[in-house]
């Protein structure tokens, strides 16, 4: 399946997360197309997602009191990744956060979700290979028009309105103007875990290279899959520019680097 710039770059640049749902089924057609989008984007073997159309409450779990339970969503998206490859994380998060945008692009919220639920209950839900185990989950319903408190308090925990600038975040600081600026902007609005913003890009040799400015994990989610969610805005951003490419993974701290196809220059 080819990258749907077209609709997922719009959607990267209005997504946020949500964790309190209108209960409220949804309709078949975009329950339909959310599943097709499963099956038809897997850019990489590592990961794929499935949609379990469960409520999210029998899987999603809570802080003290069940504050902070993502709670109303009809159904949800398994991350799965085979935990046998180097390369896991960031190919779920890229994989995932492809679905994540489909999502809203078709007008649903969603909300990545590492710490609060039973990878237990997921698994009876979901089909497993040998080798894979549930990463995160989204839940994916209707919202409200108006924030709830639960949204409004974890977005202010989270920092997630604040971003780095764009200098802080290139090696040397200093950042390349036309397309490959419009990329990393791209990467720089993507959402990661208590929005601690892991990555950081080397230029060099009319290449990107994504890497994490720490390795140090202080959530249920790995930096390198946050990572990996930052490598998909990167390409959306690019692309829209007209520079067309390819991922090649590398060794930590390094995750991968983007290299342009022949007929595109940085």
């Amino acid at each position: 399946m080819d990258l749907p710039v077209s609709t997922w770059l719009p959607a990267a640049a209005v997504r946020r997360s949500w964790r309190s749902f209108i209960r409220k089924p949804l309709d078949e057609e975009r329950l339909a197309r959310v599943e097709r989008v499963c099956r038809e984007f897997r850019p990489f073997p590592e990961a794929r997602v499935e949609l379990v159309r469960e409520p999210v409450e029998k899987v999603a779990t809570g802080v003290v009191g069940g504050y902070g339970r993502v709670s109303g969503a009809p159904c949800y998206l398994a991350f799965i990744g085979r935990m046998v490859s180097n390369h896991v994380q960031e190919c779920a998060g890229y994989t995932g956060e492809g679905l994540i945008l489909e999502a809203t692009s078709l007008g649903l919220g969603t909300c990545w979700v590492g710490g609060f639920f039973k990878p237990g209950a997921v698994a009876r839900s979901v089909r497993l290979a040998g080798d894979e185990a549930v990463i995160a989950i989204s839940p994916i319903g209707i919202v409200s028009s108006v924030p709830r408190l639960t949204d409004i308090t974890f977005k202010a925990i989270s920092g997630s309105s604040r971003r780095r600038e764009l200098e802080r975040l290139v090696e040397g600081g200093r950042v390349p103007e036309g397309g490959i600026k419009a990329a990393l902007e791209a990467a720089r609005r993507a959402p990661s875990a208590r929005n601690r913003q892991p990555w950081r890009f080397r230029i060099t040799d009319g290449t990107v290279t994504v890497f994490t400015g720490s390795e140090k994990q202080d959530s249920k989610l790995s930096p390198r899959l946050d990572c990996g969610i930052a490598m998909l805005h990167l390409e959306l951003g690019a692309r829209a520019a007209g520079l067309a490419g390819r991922w090649e993974f590398l060794e930590a701290p390094n995750v991968a680097r983007y290299v342009p196809a022949a007929t595109s220059s940085f």
